[in-house]
């Protein structure tokens, strides 16, 4: 509900601050206990479930990578049944790419994009509760399937025919599809979220070039889920119309296409890739000024460069199609796109170098770890221009020079910026410390574990060990360096081990942090440590690209929203000047009743279609009680 006048009730401008803090605490404050937490639409409190959710599946997932290790440690291994190693390489690879790396940097934005942006909440607070639950549900259902010993089996990307009707009996593939619908749903929501929380309810005077460049990377990262994800809900609803009514979408004998699947499939693959490093890219960019004295070098082509990488990725997908005989003059196309990318991603390391020589590097854990991304980065990025090339991806497609290609890019341009983010922010969530010795030890054992367990996959690739495979014989020379490789595994599995340690140590005693540990000059530190669940006493007026000072992080702020009723600013998308008050909805219990009608529907559609129709009435109903007006300006939602 939107308001041009002033309002009835004083505003926060002639009260004393403490009196404005204990109405902003009452009024943004959610109820105690257990049904009060559940009815939060904080999105720090949102955040912090899904990264926390999202951290458990990383463990769960690592778990069964080294499970993966100990199978191949030898030839004709026997530890892992033929039947569980499919559904244990096809969990480890849904878990880790739609568990894991895209819910938890959506996960940061929902976090930090309000507090940098100046405002009290993210927009539309209950959707954002709505997407985490549909999002934990999903996850439930993966991983009780598996427990179940019913979990798909038809690898991360479920290529037809194997995951079709033909050959994929039971429902295995159709409760991975159903994994889709639910991730994709809630990656959906949170990228509507961050689009409009960034255009409409930015500080006064946070004009375009003046956003934070990690709330540019969460921008473009929002406009590629929103424009890639809707293919790959398509293409597991087709899945599953196949498998389930009889329609023949990907069935050649009666008119489908078995290669629509891979196109469908990849249009989403790869820029999902970049939907996890963009935000990494704003999480480098972000902590490298702190730590050397500096403030970021080349802003613009930093930025231009993240969009310039979220349209070119659009252009990318056929290069991982280049042996199902294509026309050789798309592939020239595609190959071309393929090494065209690596130019954004040389300017921006151009940057961050640049950034670090005219600076005075101050080597904490977060430092660390950037530096590390980006010796892992720049390997995993040469070896992606190679396979870009048709005559050396046909050479190696499928092997495991492609495992290690892919793990560098993800872990080495995604979670090495993570953990340096934790380490950075950590203290703005929490208001402690974490440990520098056993951040230390934690990034010298990620490091090396990392490098020894997966440069040595390039030389098997080139070796010619294909991916995918349950066991080798013992006269193929892949057995010492497959033992290598495992042992290694432990090594990282270790330096992990350390950092969650870390984690949970510091939560409980770590040092407490100050307001501002880092001196830094964004927005999210002009508050307290942890914030409050209003973020900020008063709106903040941004006046510079730093928005804080570095001595003393003073800035301007603004008044006039109410204090007893939940009020957001609205701003002009350009210049972020004010142009209206919108009222906040209030917590409420009926997104999480949604997404139980929600995740009813969607798993009763696998064993039966008459679940879409009898499952949307609950739905439905949900929904009428989410949006019924209240009669009050405070309860709309």
């Amino acid at each position: 509900m939107k308001e041009d006048q002033a309002p009835p009730v004083p505003a926060d401008t002639g009260l004393a601050d403490a009196e404005v803090e204990r109405q902003l605490a009452v009024t943004w404050g959610s109820r105690p206990g257990f049904w009060g937490a559940a009815a939060s639409v904080d999105h720090k409190v949102i955040a912090r479930r899904y990264i926390v959710t999202a951290f458990i599946f990383l463990i769960l997932g690592g778990l069964l990578a080294l499970a993966i290790r100990l199978q191949l440690a030898q030839p004709e291994g026997r530890f892992i049944s033929p039947d569980r190693y499919n559904q244990i390489f096809t969990m480890h690879g849904s878990n880790m790419m739609f568990l894991f790396a895209v819910p938890v940097m959506e996960a940061m934005g929902v976090y930090f994009v309000p507090l940098m942006v100046g405002t009290r909440n993210i927009a539309f607070p209950r959707l954002n509760a709505f997407s985490y639950w549909v999002f934990l549900f999903g996850g439930i259902l993966l991983w009780l399937s598996f427990a179940l010993d019913t979990a798909p089996d038809v690898g991360w990307f479920a290529y037809v025919p194997l995951s079709g009707p033909e050959y994929g009996s039971g429902k295995r593939a159709d409760i991975w599809a159903q994994m889709i619908t639910f991730t994709e749903l809630s990656a959906l929501a949170v990228a509507v979220e961050i689009v409009v929380t960034v255009f409409k309810q930015r500080a006064p005077g946070m004009s375009l070039d003046r956003i934070p460049v990690l709330v540019w990377a969460m921008l473009v990262m929002s406009f590629l889920v929103i424009m890639a994800m809707p293919a790959i809900m398509f293409a597991s609803s087709t899945l599953i119309l196949d498998r389930l009514v009889g329609t023949q979408f990907y069935n050649p004998a009666e008119g489908g296409d078995a290669l629509l699947w891979q196109h469908l499939f990849w249009f989403f693959g790869h820029p999902e890739v970049y939907i996890i490093f963009l935000p990494a890219v704003g999480m480098v960019s972000t902590i490298l000024p702190a730590f050397v004295g500096r403030p970021l070098f080349g802003y613009l082509p930093l930025v231009m460069a993240m969009i310039a990488t979220g349209v070119l990725s659009f252009g990318l997908w056929v290069h991982h199609m280049f042996t199902v005989g294509l026309p050789r003059l798309g592939e020239s196309f595609f190959t071309a796109s393929s090494m065209a990318i690596s130019i954004p991603a040389g300017i921006q390391i151009f940057c961050w170098l640049a950034t670090m020589w005219v600076g005075r590097p101050v080597f904490r854990t977060s430092l660390l770890f950037v530096i590390g991304f980006i010796v892992t980065f720049v390997i995993g990025g040469l070896t992606g221009v190679m396979v870009a090339s048709v005559p050396f991806d046909t050479q190696v497609h499928d092997t495991y020079f492609v495992v290690a290609h892919f793990h560098y890019v993800l872990i080495g341009g995604a979670v090495f910026p993570l953990i340096a983010a934790i380490y950075y922010w950590f203290p703005k969530m929490t208001g402690r410390m974490m440990s520098e010795r056993l951040g230390r030890w934690a990034f010298w054992l990620i490091f090396t574990g990392f490098h020894l367990t997966f440069f040595p996959m390039h030389l098997l690739g080139l070796l010619g060990m294909p991916r995918r495979v349950y066991t080798y014989q013992p006269e193929l020379p892949w057995a010492s360096l497959n033992l290598f490789i495992s042992l290694s595994s432990v090594l990282l599995a270790l330096g992990f081990l350390v950092f969650f340690v870390d984690v949970v140590r510091s939560r409980r005693n770590g040092l407490h942090a100050g307001p501002n540990p880092w001196k830094a000059t964004t927005l999210e530190w002009a508050t307290s440590s942890p914030p409050p669940p209003y973020n900020f006493r008063r709106i903040p007026v941004v006046g510079a690209r730093e928005a804080l000072s570095p001595d003393d992080g003073e800035l301007a702020v603004a008044s006039g929203l109410r204090t007893d009723r939940r009020e957001l600013l609205v701003t002009s998308v350009v210049e972020a000047l004010p142009e209206a008050r919108e009222s906040s909805p209030r917590d409420s219990l009926w997104p999480l009743w949604a997404a139980v009608a929600t995740s009813v529907m969607l798993i009763w559609s696998v064993f039966s279609p008459w679940a879409v129709v009898w499952g949307s009435i609950p739905v439905a109903v949900t929904l009428i009680g989410w949006f019924w007006p209240k009669g009050d300006l405070e309860d709309e939602a």
